[in-house]
């Protein structure tokens, strides 16, 4: 294990985001953005979809690629590096190309800001245990744990669903308390998106499919 490792400010971040999660699941209110924004922060001073995506995703991408880079070991060849490389690139393509094909509705400062401020710590979070803190045996490129998605034949969030399993996967392929907390965060808050959506779209839809779930297929 590197020497540098500080496990305090890993349990704290993980706390943390556990903790956005739980309370994410008790206010069980839909966020301020997207299709809400309207009824929720109507007065609220806004930016382009694309470039509030861009500004809010550019920490989780640019804080663990800096880490990444200037890690102390070799670049290729070590778990935590390839692991981490691949939370690098899912925030690549939310930051470089999702911002750029989002054609959403305008998104409040406020919660460009909160993004902003949570990326730039889980991505911090993230990318300190995984180049300092975690050790994997050499046989871990054989492990295999992998899981399958939904679609939205079957869920209204399909999109939620599977980015969540996502992060329940990079969870389980970096066994690490930081991904661990980030993986539930996604869950409680992707999991009440996905649940708001859904209702959403029974009331506005009349022929909307009743079989249709939220979220998990066929459960909820």
């Amino acid at each position: 294990m590197p020497g540098r490792c500080q496990q305090s400010p890993v349990l704290a971040g993980s706390a943390t985001l556990a903790a956005l999660g739980a309370l994410t699941l008790y206010l069980a209110k839909p966020s301020g953005y997207g299709k809400y924004t309207e009824s929720l922060t109507p007065s609220a001073t806004r930016l382009p979809a694309g470039a509030a995506w861009f500004l809010q995703e550019l920490p989780a991408f640019a804080v663990p690629a800096g880490i990444l880079a200037w890690q102390p070991c070799s670049l290729f060849g070590l778990p935590g590096t390839v692991l981490l490389g691949l939370f690098c690139a899912h925030y690549f393509h939310r930051t470089f190309v999702y911002s750029l094909l989002n054609r959403g509705r305008p998104f409040p400062l406020v919660f460009i800001f909160r993004g902003f401020v949570f990326c730039t710590g889980n991505g911090f979070l993230q990318g300190y245990y995984l180049i300092y803190c975690a050790e994997y045996p050499d046989e871990w490129y054989t492990d295999i744990r992998f899981s399958l998605g939904g679609l939205f034949t079957y869920v209204s969030g399909a999109n939620f669903f599977g980015e969540i399993v996502e992060w329940m996967g990079y969870a389980l392929a970096t066994w690490s308390l930081p991904a661990l907390a980030f993986a539930f965060f996604s869950l409680c808050f992707l999991g009440m998106r996905a649940f708001h959506h859904h209702r959403f779209y029974l009331k506005m839809f009349e022929d909307y499919p009743k079989s249709r779930k939220a979220l998990i297929p066929f459960i909820f």
